[in-house]
């Protein structure tokens, strides 16, 4: 690496009379004697008359060019800056190892950088250090902010913490760490020796940073030694940092020895280590500062980590610094740290205003001071002392965090608590504990948020440096000033969109289930669309709504091979009416709706999560009818979730390669919920290629509606396989139900009603139902497998069905007599075989107990069957079906001559061995 003592060369200033130089030349003034250097005459490729500082590289000029699809011309700056230096956005601006801005309160400079530029590290061992008495004044606008990144982020390949060094600012304000007597010249961490820092000028100027984005840094100078994204080493008040954001460093985020340098509007995100980090007496202020930790949980330790001289803790100047407005949002990240909140240490003092302190549910301690330390010669803990004394103190701020563990109280060596933080924490002005902060995705306070109007006006009572405001924590709720510059927010970007975090917003990211796939968790009510991103695991924790009951309605989308599952059992997925789900797998990409047990590699069983459930718009004959509207209550589903209208096509999504496994989840001893509930859904939803497979209820149940699907698969369901009833009027065709092979628990491959109060109510359920088969088991029980069972009135046009089973299974089909309730004196069900709003044609049953007549009446559903609908019977399971594929002869009807919905087939039953839709997709079908 270049070193800085040897090269004190000019790297060519200002863009020279652009740069306002005076005359075309660069003065400085060394020792008080002013010398004129000749202007620098180096071109720029293309024989321009522009001149640039640094030296070109045609190799990085080329490859920056290509990766952003037009010509970029790329300066690399390398070495000592003793002039004043100014960096345009005509270039891209490379760091080459060390780079230093002027010699420690010798030869000092100022690098000046315009709005736009975009500065990157190189190698990886590149840093921009600002030394004593130089100046850099990055000064960025909110549409153009100045970007410092990693080569990768600028050439589009993938970015990660610790691609290139960061940026350190010295400064010649104290720290008590300098010498009572004498200069002081303190070397700062991570930085090569000659980098000093510390002086007697609290009011120093090193510059100004202003809508500045550092982005990948935090080299590892060596092992453990890694660099800070922004270092401020004695820097004075006389410097100005205002909008700056820190995002994806290794080491912390900004920290501050000594020194008394204020920060207004700072943005710290997903940095590996301590977001903010001071010590060795920094008496700064600081306003508007939210912290986020990754999304993902990757590594992350504490928001603040906060000390004053580890040596002697009582050492002044102390570290006093004032803070206001701070948002913290922790992350869930447990490794050889884990992420935290705020930890006060080493003697430190600190006085917090209006700030909140948040986080997921794993996430560590959201506030600690520390007690005795461990070493020998400590008796007592200065920091608690100043907790005691007034030197730390909090006012009108929330402790929010959901972990159970808001606070982690200090203790002698001994164990024994010495001070307990939360009647502490609540004795001081305007603080609270609350868990329910209505802090958005992003940190922002939601409306009625308890930290709106909470916060106290600090200009007033503390200190003019302050804005006033009346809320907590870093955002309004209203106006956001990380918009339009910071990363994340539409702005900090090189060469492509800013990239979703792994949790996309509307999610919270939690532990990874497997110890390494991003992980997040969805909760409460979606009021916004949301798309669930391939490549992580989403885990569904109690009931979750996609948008309100004809309100906040949002449409849900998940990508291809996504996984969702089922958190602590009682977990399910609502859509509401008039919200959408977009799920759509494909045949090598399903998507899955699971349990957690099946994530982790464990046993599975139905009933170890909820299901999902469709709530949708179209009619019931359970509606109203005397012209008010629809809200009829879904079964399983807490009292807000209703269903029904008079929209026969409305829209509720697309379910297409979709499998919903292991569910069914018992809500109420007896009250289970199915795999999926269609409850009023329309014909305009799509569903095809969708299994339910092991649910403890029904694998699917249709509650009115007039929705339309095309190849389920109902595997190893432990009730009913298909259920309807209150007016359904859809169509299904290629129909798989395939009851356990185990012959454990199982009902009918269908259950079917039209409505048991009023049989001959309309709408009739009277589905049309084509190229179905049903596989019984011999399960015995409280209930037995069985086929089909048509019950209380409901109508059934059935074409090209199958239904058999092994020896031992019970009835294979049933029409339901004369009810023994409300003194019915006739069956509907009957009549409907009668009249032909019962029918089945083109269809087989073979099963050892075919028929099981209808009781107080005079039907023989074996003549019906054969000799009035013109059906067969065959003897066994063995002359039907091989496995799952249809091996009978009966001749198809088209039903697409019927109904356009259809396909024309060559077969009955749902599949022939030339064409097995299932494969590739379907779990559970050996």
């Amino acid at each position: 690496m270049k070193g800085p003592e040897l090269f004190k060369v000019s790297l060519l200033t200002c863009a020279l009379a652009l740069a306002g130089c005076g005359g075309g030349d660069i003065n400085l003034n060394v020792e008080g004697e002013a010398v004129t250097t000749p202007t620098p005459t180096i071109p720029t490729p293309g024989g321009t008359d522009k001149v640039l500082a640094g030296v070109h590289s045609p190799g990085l000029s080329a490859t920056v060019s290509a990766a952003l699809g037009k010509d970029v011309t790329v300066q690399v700056l390398s070495g000592r800056i003793s002039a004043d230096t100014e960096l345009t956005a005509d270039a891209f601006w490379a760091l080459d190892g060390a780079v230093f801005v002027g010699g420690d309160n010798a030869d000092s400079a100022s690098l000046k950088i315009n709005p736009g530029v975009v500065v990157f590290g190189n190698s990886g061992k590149d840093y921009l250090v600002v030394s004593r008495g130089s100046k850099i004044e990055a000064v960025g606008t909110k549409n153009d902010p100045i970007i410092m990144t990693s080569l990768q982020d600028v050439v589009g390949e993938e970015t990660a913490s610790g691609q290139w060094g960061g940026v350190v600012l010295l400064g010649n304000a104290p720290s008590n760490k300098c010498p009572s007597e004498g200069d002081c010249a303190l070397q700062v961490e991570g930085v090569e020796n000659g980098a000093v820092f510390g002086g007697t000028d609290w009011e120093d100027n090193s510059g100004t940073l202003q809508y500045l984005v550092v982005k990948n840094a935090g080299y590892e100078v060596a092992p453990g030694d890694e660099l800070n994204g922004v270092t401020f080493g004695g820097v004075g008040s006389a410097t100005q940092v205002d909008y700056l954001q820190v995002h994806n460093n290794s080491d912390d985020g900004v920290e501050f020895f000594g020194g008394a340098v204020n920060v207004k509007h700072l943005v710290l995100t997903s940095n590996d280590d301590d977001n903010v980090d001071w010590d060795n007496g920094y008496k700064g202020k600081m306003q508007f500062i939210y912290i986020e930790q990754d999304k993902n949980s990757t590594d992350a330790n504490r928001a603040i980590e906060a000390d004053n001289n580890g040596s002697t803790p009582s050492m002044d100047p102390k570290s006093q610094p004032i803070i206001s407005n701070l948002t913290v949002v922790g992350n869930n990240f447990k490794g050889e740290d884990e992420a935290e909140g705020i930890y006060l240490r080493e003697g430190t003092g600190l006085h917090l205003y209006n700030s909140v302190i948040t986080g997921s549910s794993e996430m560590g301690e959201c506030f600690e001071i520390e007690g005795v330390p461990k070493k020998p010669e400590f008796t007592q803990s200065e920091t608690v002392n100043n907790a005691n004394n007034g030197i730390i103190k909090i006012e009108n701020t929330v402790m929010a965090c959901t972990n159970g563990e808001n606070f982690k109280n200090p203790k002698d060596k001994d164990g024994n608590v010495i001070l307990d933080l939360e009647p502490w924490f609540i004795a001081q002005t305007g603080n609270s504990v609350n868990d329910k902060p209505m802090v958005g995705i992003n940190g922002e306070p939601l409306s009625g948020s308890p930290l709106l109007g909470a916060g106290q006006d600090v200009n007033n009572t503390v200190d003019a440096f302050f804005d006033s405001v009346d809320y907590i924590g870093a955002l309004d709720g209203q106006s956001d000033w990380r918009e339009g510059w910071a990363f994340g927010y539409g702005g900090g970007v090189v060469t492509a969109p800013a990239q979703v975090a792994g949790c996309p917003t509307g999610t919270q990211a939690i532990t990874p289930i497997d110890g390494t796939t991003t992980t997040c968790e969805i909760s409460g009510r979606i009021s916004a669309n949301l798309t669930l991103t391939s490549g992580n695991y989403y885990a569904l924790n109690g009931a979750v709504f996609v948008g309100g009951d004809k309100v906040d309605s949002a449409t849900l989308t998940i990508e291809p091979g996504v996984t969702v599952y089922g958190r602590n059992g009682d977990d399910y997925l609502v859509v509401s009416r008039d919200s959408k789900i977009i799920a759509n797998g494909t045949k090598n990409q399903p998507i899955s709706f699971t349990s957690r047990q099946d994530v982790l590699g464990e046993t599975t069983q139905a009933g170890q999560w909820g299901g999902m459930v469709l709530l949708g718009n179209a009619p019931s004959n359970k509606c109203p009818t005397d012209g008010s509207d629809c809200a009829l209550k879904v079964e399983g589903v807490e009292s807000s979730a209703v269903f029904g209208g008079t929209d026969a096509n409305d829209n509720s999504g697309i379910l297409r390669y979709v499998r919903v496994m292991n569910a069914g989840y018992e809500i109420a001893p007896g009250d289970e919920l199915n795999g999926i509930t269609f409850g009023g859904i329309g014909a305009g939803t799509t569903v095809e290629y969708v299994q339910v497979h092991q649910n403890a209820d029904d694998g699917v149940e249709f509650f009115g509606g007039t929705v339309q699907a095309k190849y389920l698969v109902l595997s190893s369901i432990q009730d009913d396989s298909i259920d309807w009833d209150n007016g359904f009027q859809g169509k299904l065709q290629h129909v798989l139900v395939k009851q356990a092979a185990d012959d454990s628990d199982a009902n009918r491959g269908i259950e079917a009603d039209n409505n048991g109060n009023t049989p001959g109510i309309t709408p009739r359920s009277n589905p049309i139902l084509a190229n179905v088969t049903i596989i019984g088991n011999k399960f015995k029980g409280e209930d037995e497998g069985e086929g089909i069972y048509l019950r209380e009135g409901t109508g059934a046009q059935m074409y090209n069905i199958i239904v058999t089973g092994p020896e031992g299974m019970g009835e294979c089909l049933e029409l339901e007599g004369i009810p023994k309730k409300h003194n019915f004196t006739e069956s509907e069900t009957i009549k409907n075989a009668l009249n032909g709003t019962i029918k089945f044609k083109s269809s087989v049953i073979a099963c050892s107990e075919n028929f099981k007549n209808p009781k107080d009446i005079d039907f023989d559903l074996n003549d019906w069957w054969s000799n009035v609908l013109g059906n067969t019977v065959a003897e066994e399971q063995s002359n039907v079906v091989n496995g799952i594929f249809t091996i009978d002869t009966t001749v198809a009807t088209d039903v697409k001559a019927i109904d356009g919905f259809f396909d024309t087939t060559s077969h009955i039953g749902a599949v022939s061995q030339d064409n097995d839709w299932t494969a590739g997709w379907t779990v559970g079908l050996e």
